[in-house]
């Protein structure tokens, strides 16, 4: 039988952190869970199985990791808080497939982490240990058979319960990076993840909505009222699922670095016309680094067939890349 997740009560949580002497530390921004369906939705979101290995950034007091343990092939997290340690070591020591991870995820080198790790756990499968999964063999049984496929088919998924003032910048460095990662599934500020599926002309779209969907799927899973948490935030949370998109799926652009600047100018003024925000863009310049000029931004323009009036909240990814090819 798995070990059963048995932190995720108020009292359990609120004992846990009077006995360690944990005060919520607001440069972190620390909010511990105390509702029992919202990790078992974030597992859900998540689709996570035996043969993942998920990386989770932030963990508290373990209580989301507990349910990631019970379901994961393997799991390590990350903890920037070192007076963390000696909690996570109580609350996860029913777990033999977790790691933690004392430092900070912005400086972690993830890379070689998924690859030591990836390779662990297919050994592992491919031997057939029960006890990887956090489910110990009973006595007398047979191990269990894990085909070559089987052993070979290690996904690799990031979920986190995110602070809300570091939100993007993490987001980014998983998606940008060019990580071996299938799906990121976190839990966020509510608007935040209502700007990451965004549609063209609404007024949560952006730059930030047009970065995920560059890169990702995204999918909103759950909305988490603020009385889930200890203490309370001031917001609504949601859990967004990120499924990865392969570099063929993405929209084809010549150069994505290109089309960035121009979407990080389109937004810089919003009220702006593209025209106009093109012109006074001061990271997007031509090949010998002077500025577009009115005429070459509006010959863009209507080479692309669009209006001189429009803005860039009017436009999808695939007519900024239409836009930066022709640029």
């Amino acid at each position: 039988m798995r070990n059963e997740p048995w932190l995720l009560k108020p009292q359990k949580t609120k004992e846990i952190l009077q006995r360690y002497g944990i005060r919520m530390q607001k440069k972190f921004g620390q909010n511990f869970l105390i509702d029992a369906h919202v990790p078992e939705k974030i597992v859900a979101a998540a689709d996570i199985t035996g043969t993942d290995f998920v990386i989770e950034i932030g963990p508290g007091i373990g209580t989301l990791t507990q349910y990631l343990c019970q379901a994961a092939g393997s799991v390590a997290t990350v903890e920037i808080d070192r007076h963390l340690l000696p909690v996570l070591e109580e609350t996860l020591a029913d777990w033999d497939n977790v790691e933690v991870i004392s430092g900070d995820v912005m400086k972690l080198d993830l890379a070689a982490l998924i690859e030591a790790k990836t390779a662990e756990l297919a050994a592992a499968l491919q031997a057939g240990a029960g006890g990887i999964t956090g489910e110990p063999a009973e006595a007398g049984a047979a191990e269990p058979a894990v085909s070559d496929a089987g052993a070979s088919s290690v996904s690799v998924k990031v979920v986190a319960n995110l602070p809300y003032y570091i939100t993007t910048p993490i987001l980014m460095k998983l998606l940008e990076e060019e990580l071996p990662i299938d799906s990121i599934t976190v839990m966020i500020q509510k608007e935040v993840a209502d700007r990451m599926q965004a549609a063209p002309g609404t007024a949560a779209y952006g730059a930030l909505s047009l970065a995920v969907q560059y890169y990702a799927e995204p999918k909103l899973s759950a909305i988490v009222p603020p009385n889930c948490f200890v203490p309370r935030p001031n917001v609504e949370s949601a859990v967004i699922h990120l499924a990865r998109r392969a570099p063929a799926e993405r929209i084809q652009v010549q150069d994505s670095g290109k089309m960035f600047a121009i979407i990080k100018a389109a937004f810089a003024q919003r009220r702006k016309t593209l025209v106009n925000a093109l012109r006074n863009a001061a990271d997007l310049r031509k090949e010998d680094g002077t500025s577009y000029s009115r005429e070459e931004a509006e010959q863009a323009l209507t080479a692309c067939g669009f209006p001189l009036t429009i803005r860039g909240e009017a436009l999808g990814l695939q007519e900024f890349a239409k836009l930066s090819d022709i640029l």
